[in-house]
């Protein structure tokens, strides 16, 4: 039986022959340069740069990460959304830089590689930092490679250490292919985070005789933010309008999280007839949302309307959240936790409001607010 030595595909389906050749077509678009393993800038002192101290559970978790991994078995943490995950690897890439071993940084979405290309640059300033992603593949080789999860193809039996977040997500999560890639790219081991961990994580795990470890509190030591459900089977834009004026009015930036890219627009049209404060709407395809997140960071747009692009990785002081047709079948009880989890997540900004708008609950929506809870309970603030 062919097996593909880039996405294991076994299946014949999928098969031709050129030139005498065996190709596959489901991994045929992963076919550009690979990268080239190059030797790590060894640096014996080098340490982490934390703009601030850990917490002692982050500490706790950090400790035990770098064992596990100084140990070669590989790790899961479950850490609650603002609990400062990324910040806990910190050390364990810091003690792989200082061993001239080669780490890996990836995630499923490129909007948070951007995001995350900055903060690990700033946290190991000796460090040669580099991002991969669709459009931007230039330079691949560095001591910290960040990179979506779709560019792993290039780096077959390559990272000593490949840290692997937001493992959950689309496309990842449900992608036998890119699943593969991600287990071919290790030559080491591997560290998986996230907030809403699946069962096939933690089966695999235990499977692998791996460490398995929880965070159930923020950083900053105050509760997660636990939504309210408001039920309107008629008239939303009126509540949305009229909810967005009043927190606009204390001067809160605001996301609305809509399901669909139709959805999206449309209500950041009709919204704008009403509201004179400046706002812009996002989502996967429009191509200039980068410059549009940007604005809003700087506070030059006041509200964003968008789908799920903006569910995960993003950090905005004082941000409020609504969510629209809450009880459609796109919001699963994992994205709801992790769009409640964009609020409260600043030390010195940690309430605020999240609020489902929907015609009726649903039974994603009470198992997202009952986990929100069940994390709270080992708060003691």
């Amino acid at each position: 039986m062919f097996v593909c030595e880039k996405c294991g595909c076994n299946d014949e389906r999928y098969f031709g022959i050129k030139k005498d050749k065996i190709y596959c077509r489901r991994c045929i678009s992963f076919s550009s340069e690979k990268a080239i393993k190059i030797p790590i800038n060894l640096n014996d002192e080098l340490k982490e740069n934390l703009t601030y101290s850990l917490s002692l559970e982050q500490e706790d978790i950090s400790t035990k990460t770098k064992e596990a991994i100084a140990n070669k078995r590989n790790v899961l943490i479950y850490a609650v959304c603002g609990a400062g995950k990324t910040e806990i690897v910190y050390a364990s890439i810091a003690d792989c830089l200082r061993n001239g071993r080669q780490v890996g940084f990836a995630i499923p979405r490129k909007d948070v590689v951007i995001e995350l290309e900055e903060r690990i640059k700033n946290a190991f300033p000796d460090s040669k930092v580099v991002s991969v992603y669709g459009g931007h593949t230039n330079e691949k080789e560095g001591d910290i490679i960040i990179l979506t999860t779709h560019q792993l193809y290039r780096y077959k039996d390559y990272f000593d250490l490949l840290i692997i977040d937001e493992t959950d997500a689309f496309p990842f999560s449900s992608n036998e292919m890119l699943m593969y890639m991600f287990k071919e790219s290790i030559r080491g081991n591997y560290i998986m985070m996230s907030a809403t961990p699946l069962k096939w994580m933690i089966d695999t795990i235990k499977k692998e005789n791996g460490v398995y470890l929880k965070l159930m509190k923020r950083y900053h030591g105050h509760p997660l933010i636990v939504p309210k459900i408001k039920i309107i089977p008629f008239f939303k834009t009126l509540y949305v309008i009229k909810k967005l004026q009043e927190w606009l009015k204390k001067g809160f930036p605001v996301f609305i999280f809509c399901p669909t890219i139709d959805e999206c627009e449309g209500l950041y049209n009709r919204i704008r007839l009403f509201i004179k404060e400046k706002g812009d709407y996002v989502h996967s395809k429009r191509e200039d949302r980068n410059d549009v997140i940007t604005s809003f960071k700087c506070g030059k747009l006041k509200y964003l309307v968008t789908t799920s692009v903006l569910e995960r990785g993003v950090t905005v002081k004082n941000i409020q959240v609504m969510v629209i047709s809450t009880d459609s079948s796109i919001y699963s009880s994992g994205v709801l936790i992790q769009i409640s989890g964009r609020v409260g997540r600043k030390i010195d900004a940690y309430d605020g409001e999240v609020i489902f708008v929907a015609d009726k609950e649903t039974s994603e929506m009470k198992e997202a607010i009952d986990k929100i809870k069940e994390a709270n309970e080992y708060v003691d603030v």
